[in-house]
Protein backbone atom coordinates (compact mmCIF):
# COMPACT_ATOMS: atom_id res chain seq x y z
CA UNK A 1 0.00 0.00 0.00
CA UNK A 2 2.42 2.65 0.65
CA UNK A 3 2.68 5.74 2.43
CA UNK A 4 -0.39 6.41 3.47
CA UNK A 5 0.46 8.76 6.65
CA UNK A 6 -0.25 12.05 4.57
CA UNK A 7 -3.69 11.25 4.99
CA UNK A 8 -3.09 12.59 8.88
CA UNK A 9 -2.34 16.23 6.98
CA UNK A 10 -4.67 18.79 8.18
CA UNK A 11 -5.76 19.24 4.64
CA UNK A 12 -8.14 16.99 4.90
CA UNK A 13 -11.35 16.04 6.65
CA UNK A 14 -12.63 12.30 8.26
CA UNK A 15 -14.46 12.29 5.66
CA UNK A 16 -11.56 12.15 3.04
CA UNK A 17 -9.64 9.70 5.29
CA UNK A 18 -12.65 6.85 4.85
CA UNK A 19 -12.67 7.70 1.00
CA UNK A 20 -9.50 7.08 0.54
CA UNK A 21 -9.55 3.94 2.83
CA UNK A 22 -12.64 2.62 1.16
CA UNK A 23 -11.36 3.22 -2.48
CA UNK A 24 -7.96 1.77 -1.61
CA UNK A 25 -10.01 -1.51 -0.21
CA UNK A 26 -12.30 -1.23 -3.34
CA UNK A 27 -9.17 -0.91 -5.56
CA UNK A 28 -7.04 -3.66 -3.97
CA UNK A 29 -9.76 -6.25 -4.20
CA UNK A 30 -10.17 -5.15 -8.02
CA UNK A 31 -6.52 -4.89 -9.40
CA UNK A 32 -7.61 -7.47 -12.30
CA UNK A 33 -10.39 -4.79 -13.33
CA UNK A 34 -8.02 -2.32 -13.61
CA UNK A 35 -4.59 -2.74 -14.11
CA UNK A 36 -5.19 -3.16 -18.05
CA UNK A 37 -2.53 -1.00 -20.38
CA UNK A 38 -4.66 -0.89 -24.03
CA UNK A 39 -2.18 -2.92 -25.48
CA UNK A 40 -4.53 -5.11 -27.58
CA UNK A 41 -7.54 -3.37 -27.75
CA UNK A 42 -7.56 0.44 -26.37
CA UNK A 43 -11.13 1.13 -26.96
CA UNK A 44 -12.47 -1.99 -25.33
CA UNK A 45 -9.88 -1.58 -22.08
CA UNK A 46 -11.60 2.02 -21.42
CA UNK A 47 -14.75 0.68 -21.83
CA UNK A 48 -13.99 -1.83 -19.22
CA UNK A 49 -12.64 0.42 -16.92
CA UNK A 50 -15.18 2.64 -17.10
CA UNK A 51 -18.10 0.02 -15.97
CA UNK A 52 -15.98 -1.19 -12.74
CA UNK A 53 -15.58 2.56 -11.90
CA UNK A 54 -19.08 2.78 -12.61
CA UNK A 55 -20.53 -0.16 -10.39
CA UNK A 56 -18.01 0.56 -7.85
CA UNK A 57 -19.84 4.35 -7.68
CA UNK A 58 -16.43 5.88 -7.72
CA UNK A 59 -17.82 7.83 -11.36
CA UNK A 60 -20.35 10.01 -8.62
CA UNK A 61 -16.84 11.69 -7.79
CA UNK A 62 -16.39 13.20 -11.10
CA UNK A 63 -18.90 14.72 -10.80
CA UNK A 64 -20.81 17.78 -8.25
CA UNK A 65 -23.00 16.27 -5.48
CA UNK A 66 -25.90 16.57 -4.40
CA UNK A 67 -24.64 20.55 -2.61
CA UNK A 68 -23.75 20.98 -6.26
CA UNK A 69 -20.14 20.56 -4.52
CA UNK A 70 -17.21 19.56 -7.31
CA UNK A 71 -14.40 18.55 -4.26
CA UNK A 72 -10.93 18.98 -5.44
CA UNK A 73 -9.53 17.01 -2.84
CA UNK A 74 -11.80 13.67 -3.35
CA UNK A 75 -10.62 14.31 -7.18
CA UNK A 76 -7.30 14.10 -6.46
CA UNK A 77 -7.16 11.00 -3.93
CA UNK A 78 -8.94 9.25 -7.13
CA UNK A 79 -6.14 10.08 -9.29
CA UNK A 80 -3.78 9.19 -6.84
CA UNK A 81 -5.28 5.66 -6.06
CA UNK A 82 -5.88 5.07 -9.68
CA UNK A 83 -2.99 5.95 -10.95
CA UNK A 84 -0.47 4.04 -8.88
CA UNK A 85 -2.49 0.89 -10.09
CA UNK A 86 -2.56 2.01 -13.94
CA UNK A 87 -1.94 4.93 -15.84
CA UNK A 88 -5.33 3.97 -18.05
CA UNK A 89 -7.80 3.70 -15.33
CA UNK A 90 -6.41 7.08 -13.86
CA UNK A 91 -6.68 8.34 -17.44
CA UNK A 92 -10.74 6.86 -17.55
CA UNK A 93 -11.77 8.33 -14.66
CA UNK A 94 -10.05 11.57 -14.92
CA UNK A 95 -11.85 12.33 -18.69
CA UNK A 96 -14.92 12.21 -17.35
CA UNK A 97 -14.26 14.49 -14.76
CA UNK A 98 -12.46 16.96 -17.33
CA UNK A 99 -14.92 16.15 -19.53
CA UNK A 100 -17.51 17.24 -18.16
CA UNK A 101 -15.98 20.26 -15.79
CA UNK A 102 -17.43 22.97 -17.78
CA UNK A 103 -21.10 21.64 -17.70
CA UNK A 104 -20.29 21.01 -13.94
CA UNK A 105 -19.24 24.80 -12.97
CA UNK A 106 -20.63 26.61 -15.43
CA UNK A 107 -23.76 24.74 -16.90
CA UNK A 108 -27.41 26.09 -15.58
CA UNK A 109 -29.65 23.61 -13.20
CA UNK A 110 -31.43 22.05 -16.70
CA UNK A 111 -28.17 21.17 -18.31
CA UNK A 112 -26.58 19.63 -15.53
CA UNK A 113 -30.04 17.62 -14.86
CA UNK A 114 -29.13 16.33 -18.62
CA UNK A 115 -26.08 15.58 -19.09
CA UNK A 116 -24.62 14.60 -15.64
CA UNK A 117 -25.98 11.50 -14.85
CA UNK A 118 -25.01 9.83 -17.42
CA UNK A 119 -21.25 11.13 -17.01
CA UNK A 120 -21.66 9.36 -13.33
CA UNK A 121 -23.24 6.32 -14.14
CA UNK A 122 -20.60 5.36 -16.84
CA UNK A 123 -23.54 5.11 -19.83
CA UNK A 124 -21.87 8.65 -21.28
CA UNK A 125 -18.01 9.12 -22.16
CA UNK A 126 -16.93 12.83 -21.41
CA UNK A 127 -14.45 14.68 -23.70
CA UNK A 128 -12.82 18.43 -23.79
CA UNK A 129 -11.62 19.80 -27.23
CA UNK A 130 -9.43 22.37 -26.79
CA UNK A 131 -6.77 22.05 -28.24
CA UNK A 132 -5.98 23.08 -31.65
CA UNK A 133 -3.37 22.27 -34.57
CA UNK A 134 -1.65 25.95 -34.26
CA UNK A 135 -3.39 26.71 -30.68
CA UNK A 136 -2.34 24.32 -27.98
CA UNK A 137 -0.82 26.03 -24.87
CA UNK A 138 -2.06 29.65 -26.43
CA UNK A 139 -6.16 29.42 -25.68
CA UNK A 140 -6.68 33.04 -27.04
CA UNK A 141 -5.52 31.85 -30.45
CA UNK A 142 -8.50 29.20 -31.10
CA UNK A 143 -10.02 29.37 -35.15
CA UNK A 144 -12.44 26.86 -34.64
CA UNK A 145 -15.55 29.16 -35.02
CA UNK A 146 -18.93 28.87 -33.90
CA UNK A 147 -21.74 31.24 -35.55
CA UNK A 148 -25.27 31.90 -34.89
CA UNK A 149 -27.82 30.67 -37.28
CA UNK A 150 -30.93 31.47 -35.87
CA UNK A 151 -31.91 28.29 -33.30
CA UNK A 152 -28.51 26.75 -33.67
CA UNK A 153 -24.67 27.08 -33.74
CA UNK A 154 -23.29 26.26 -36.27
CA UNK A 155 -19.06 24.97 -35.56
CA UNK A 156 -16.34 24.69 -38.09
CA UNK A 157 -12.93 23.73 -37.29
CA UNK A 158 -10.34 21.27 -36.27
CA UNK A 159 -9.68 19.86 -32.79
CA UNK A 160 -6.60 17.62 -32.45
CA UNK A 161 -4.71 15.63 -29.70
CA UNK A 162 -8.63 15.35 -28.00
CA UNK A 163 -8.72 12.78 -25.33
CA UNK A 164 -11.10 10.02 -25.55
CA UNK A 165 -11.45 11.58 -29.43
CA UNK A 166 -13.38 8.65 -31.34
CA UNK A 167 -14.39 7.19 -27.89
CA UNK A 168 -16.57 9.96 -26.15
CA UNK A 169 -20.05 10.26 -26.62
CA UNK A 170 -19.88 13.95 -26.24
CA UNK A 171 -17.43 16.85 -26.41
CA UNK A 172 -17.28 20.22 -24.76
CA UNK A 173 -15.71 22.13 -27.75
CA UNK A 174 -14.52 25.51 -27.37
CA UNK A 175 -15.03 27.68 -30.73
CA UNK A 176 -14.86 31.45 -31.46
CA UNK A 177 -18.45 33.12 -31.40
CA UNK A 178 -17.18 36.83 -32.04
CA UNK A 179 -13.81 39.41 -32.28
CA UNK A 180 -10.23 38.15 -32.00
CA UNK A 181 -8.30 36.87 -28.58
CA UNK A 182 -9.77 35.96 -25.74
CA UNK A 183 -12.84 37.61 -25.28
CA UNK A 184 -14.25 36.22 -28.91
CA UNK A 185 -14.89 32.10 -27.25
CA UNK A 186 -17.66 30.30 -26.53
CA UNK A 187 -18.11 26.44 -25.12
CA UNK A 188 -20.27 24.09 -26.55
CA UNK A 189 -21.86 20.77 -25.78
CA UNK A 190 -21.34 18.27 -29.02
CA UNK A 191 -22.81 15.08 -29.29
CA UNK A 192 -20.52 12.90 -31.14
CA UNK A 193 -23.63 11.29 -33.56
CA UNK A 194 -24.00 14.75 -34.55
CA UNK A 195 -24.23 15.15 -38.40
CA UNK A 196 -20.15 17.25 -39.33
CA UNK A 197 -18.17 15.91 -36.38
CA UNK A 198 -16.17 13.91 -37.68
CA UNK A 199 -12.75 11.70 -36.27
CA UNK A 200 -10.13 12.40 -38.84
CA UNK A 201 -7.62 10.57 -37.26
CA UNK A 202 -6.85 8.23 -34.00
CA UNK A 203 -3.56 9.44 -32.74
CA UNK A 204 -1.16 6.68 -30.78
CA UNK A 205 0.85 7.21 -28.10
CA UNK A 206 3.57 5.46 -26.47
CA UNK A 207 1.62 4.88 -23.11
CA UNK A 208 -1.56 4.11 -25.07
CA UNK A 209 -4.45 6.49 -24.51
CA UNK A 210 -7.49 7.02 -26.68
CA UNK A 211 -6.48 10.56 -28.89
CA UNK A 212 -7.98 11.34 -31.65
CA UNK A 213 -8.17 14.62 -33.90
CA UNK A 214 -12.12 16.18 -34.47
CA UNK A 215 -13.40 17.68 -37.66
CA UNK A 216 -16.40 20.33 -37.08
CA UNK A 217 -17.92 20.76 -40.62
CA UNK A 218 -20.79 22.85 -40.70
CA UNK A 219 -21.73 21.20 -37.24
CA UNK A 220 -25.32 22.21 -36.46
CA UNK A 221 -26.20 22.16 -32.86
CA UNK A 222 -29.29 23.56 -30.90
CA UNK A 223 -28.75 27.03 -29.02
CA UNK A 224 -29.38 25.66 -26.04
CA UNK A 225 -26.52 23.97 -25.91
CA UNK A 226 -23.94 26.72 -24.99
CA UNK A 227 -22.67 26.62 -21.90
CA UNK A 228 -22.97 30.73 -19.81
CA UNK A 229 -22.84 33.65 -23.36
CA UNK A 230 -20.81 33.72 -25.93
CA UNK A 231 -17.73 35.86 -25.10
CA UNK A 232 -17.35 33.60 -21.24
CA UNK A 233 -15.63 30.08 -23.15
CA UNK A 234 -12.12 31.49 -22.69
CA UNK A 235 -12.85 32.23 -18.98
CA UNK A 236 -14.53 28.90 -18.65
CA UNK A 237 -12.27 27.07 -19.88
CA UNK A 238 -9.30 28.40 -17.61
CA UNK A 239 -11.74 28.09 -14.56
CA UNK A 240 -12.18 24.64 -15.43
CA UNK A 241 -8.30 24.11 -15.60
CA UNK A 242 -7.75 25.55 -12.65
CA UNK A 243 -9.31 22.62 -10.65
CA UNK A 244 -8.02 19.71 -13.06
CA UNK A 245 -4.58 20.74 -13.11
CA UNK A 246 -4.39 19.78 -9.37
CA UNK A 247 -5.53 16.60 -10.61
CA UNK A 248 -2.78 15.94 -13.31
CA UNK A 249 -0.54 16.83 -10.85
CA UNK A 250 -2.46 13.56 -8.02
CA UNK A 251 -1.63 11.57 -10.89
CA UNK A 252 1.46 11.92 -11.04
CA UNK A 253 1.99 11.55 -7.25
CA UNK A 254 0.63 8.34 -7.62
CA UNK A 255 2.80 7.20 -10.88
CA UNK A 256 6.04 8.50 -8.00
CA UNK A 257 4.60 6.48 -5.28
CA UNK A 258 4.27 3.54 -7.30
CA UNK A 259 7.43 4.01 -8.27
CA UNK A 260 8.99 4.53 -5.17
CA UNK A 261 7.50 1.23 -3.69
CA UNK A 262 8.73 -0.39 -6.58
CA UNK A 263 12.26 0.68 -6.26
CA UNK A 264 12.44 0.12 -2.38
CA UNK A 265 11.13 -3.36 -2.99
CA UNK A 266 13.85 -3.92 -5.25
CA UNK A 267 16.47 -2.69 -3.20
CA UNK A 268 15.78 -4.44 -0.06
CA UNK A 269 15.23 -7.98 -1.55
CA UNK A 270 17.81 -7.65 -4.07
CA UNK A 271 21.49 -8.88 -3.12
CA UNK A 272 24.21 -7.04 -4.13
CA UNK A 273 28.05 -7.39 -3.73
CA UNK A 274 27.29 -9.78 -0.50
CA UNK A 275 24.66 -7.41 1.16
CA UNK A 276 20.96 -5.88 0.32
CA UNK A 277 21.05 -3.18 -2.19
CA UNK A 278 19.57 -0.97 0.23
CA UNK A 279 22.35 -0.94 2.05
CA UNK A 280 24.56 0.98 -0.41
CA UNK A 281 24.55 4.85 0.26
CA UNK A 282 24.04 5.71 -3.06
CA UNK A 283 21.07 3.95 -3.33
CA UNK A 284 19.94 5.16 -0.10
CA UNK A 285 20.66 8.94 -1.66
CA UNK A 286 18.28 8.08 -4.21
CA UNK A 287 15.89 6.59 -2.52
CA UNK A 288 15.72 10.25 -0.35
CA UNK A 289 15.54 12.21 -3.06
CA UNK A 290 12.53 10.27 -4.45
CA UNK A 291 10.81 10.35 -0.96
CA UNK A 292 11.36 13.94 -0.36
CA UNK A 293 9.99 14.76 -3.97
CA UNK A 294 6.96 12.45 -3.74
CA UNK A 295 6.06 14.62 -0.11
CA UNK A 296 6.87 17.94 -1.30
CA UNK A 297 4.89 17.53 -4.38
CA UNK A 298 1.81 15.72 -1.75
CA UNK A 299 2.16 18.99 0.30
CA UNK A 300 1.75 21.17 -3.15
CA UNK A 301 -1.31 19.35 -4.74
CA UNK A 302 -3.37 19.28 -1.52
CA UNK A 303 -2.67 22.43 -0.66
CA UNK A 304 -3.89 24.02 -3.82
CA UNK A 305 -6.99 21.36 -3.83
CA UNK A 306 -7.70 22.32 0.01
CA UNK A 307 -7.79 26.08 -1.16
CA UNK A 308 -10.34 25.38 -3.86
CA UNK A 309 -12.68 23.52 -1.84
CA UNK A 310 -12.25 26.13 0.65
CA UNK A 311 -13.96 28.96 -1.75
CA UNK A 312 -11.49 30.15 -2.98
CA UNK A 313 -12.44 32.00 -6.58
CA UNK A 314 -8.91 30.77 -8.50
CA UNK A 315 -5.94 28.97 -7.54
CA UNK A 316 -4.06 29.68 -10.79
CA UNK A 317 -0.86 29.66 -8.72
CA UNK A 318 -1.01 27.33 -6.00
CA UNK A 319 -2.17 24.81 -9.14
CA UNK A 320 0.32 25.46 -11.27
CA UNK A 321 3.04 25.05 -9.29
CA UNK A 322 1.43 21.59 -8.17
CA UNK A 323 0.80 20.58 -11.59
CA UNK A 324 4.98 21.92 -12.38
CA UNK A 325 6.28 20.37 -9.52
CA UNK A 326 4.83 17.69 -9.31
CA UNK A 327 5.08 15.85 -13.01
CA UNK A 328 8.49 17.32 -13.70
CA UNK A 329 9.64 15.43 -10.23
CA UNK A 330 7.96 12.37 -11.02
CA UNK A 331 9.61 12.15 -13.90
CA UNK A 332 12.88 11.68 -12.04
CA UNK A 333 11.47 9.91 -9.60
CA UNK A 334 10.55 7.23 -12.26
CA UNK A 335 13.94 7.92 -13.78
CA UNK A 336 15.76 6.92 -10.65
CA UNK A 337 13.27 3.97 -10.20
CA UNK A 338 14.29 2.46 -13.48
CA UNK A 339 18.00 2.93 -12.99
CA UNK A 340 17.95 0.84 -9.28
CA UNK A 341 16.25 -1.66 -11.29
CA UNK A 342 18.83 -1.71 -14.10
CA UNK A 343 18.11 -3.93 -16.97
CA UNK A 344 15.00 -4.91 -15.73
CA UNK A 345 14.15 -1.65 -15.62
CA UNK A 346 13.86 -0.97 -19.53
CA UNK A 347 12.33 -4.49 -20.37
CA UNK A 348 8.69 -3.93 -21.91
CA UNK A 349 5.87 -4.37 -19.60
CA UNK A 350 7.80 -3.88 -16.28
CA UNK A 351 5.93 -1.75 -14.11
CA UNK A 352 8.49 1.25 -14.30
CA UNK A 353 8.92 0.74 -17.74
CA UNK A 354 5.10 1.67 -18.20
CA UNK A 355 5.38 4.15 -15.40
CA UNK A 356 8.70 5.73 -17.51
CA UNK A 357 5.89 5.68 -20.89
CA UNK A 358 3.38 7.18 -18.41
CA UNK A 359 4.55 9.92 -17.13
CA UNK A 360 5.82 11.75 -19.80
CA UNK A 361 2.75 12.92 -21.34
CA UNK A 362 1.55 14.50 -17.77
CA UNK A 363 4.26 17.49 -18.23
CA UNK A 364 2.72 18.66 -21.42
CA UNK A 365 -1.06 18.28 -21.15
CA UNK A 366 -3.30 20.68 -19.74
CA UNK A 367 -0.82 23.27 -19.78
CA UNK A 368 3.30 22.19 -20.55
CA UNK A 369 5.80 22.54 -17.73
CA UNK A 370 6.81 25.80 -19.64
CA UNK A 371 3.55 27.42 -19.77
CA UNK A 372 3.25 26.88 -15.84
CA UNK A 373 6.64 28.80 -14.80
CA UNK A 374 4.60 31.42 -17.50
CA UNK A 375 1.39 31.27 -15.04
CA UNK A 376 3.78 31.34 -11.53
CA UNK A 377 5.61 34.61 -12.73
CA UNK A 378 3.11 36.09 -13.78
CA UNK A 379 0.70 35.62 -10.83
CA UNK A 380 3.56 36.59 -8.78
CA UNK A 381 4.26 39.89 -10.51
CA UNK A 382 0.70 40.53 -10.00
CA UNK A 383 0.73 40.02 -5.86
CA UNK A 384 3.77 41.95 -6.20
CA UNK A 385 2.37 44.68 -7.82
CA UNK A 386 -0.52 44.79 -5.90
CA UNK A 387 1.17 44.38 -3.11
CA UNK A 388 3.01 47.36 -4.14
CA UNK A 389 -0.06 49.84 -5.12
CA UNK A 390 -2.34 48.30 -1.79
Amino acid sequence: MGDRTFLDWPFFEDRHRAFAADLEAWASANTDALELHGDHDLDGDCRAILRSLAEGGWLRKAVPDANGRLDVRTLCLTRETLARRSGLADFVFAMQGLGSGPISLFATDDQKARWLPGVASGETIAAFALSEPEAGSDVAALSTTARREGDHWVLDGTKTFISNGGLADRYVVFARTGEGGAKGLGAFVVDADTPGCEIVERIPLMAAHPLATIRFNQCRIDADRILGAPGEGFRIAMATLDVFRSTVAAAALGFSRRAFDEAAARATSRTLFGAPMSDLQLVQASLADMALKIDASALLIYRAAWLKDQGAPRVTREAAMAKLYATDEAQQVIDAAVQIFGGLGVTAGHPVERLYREIRALRIYEGASEVQKIVIARQALAAMAGGAHG
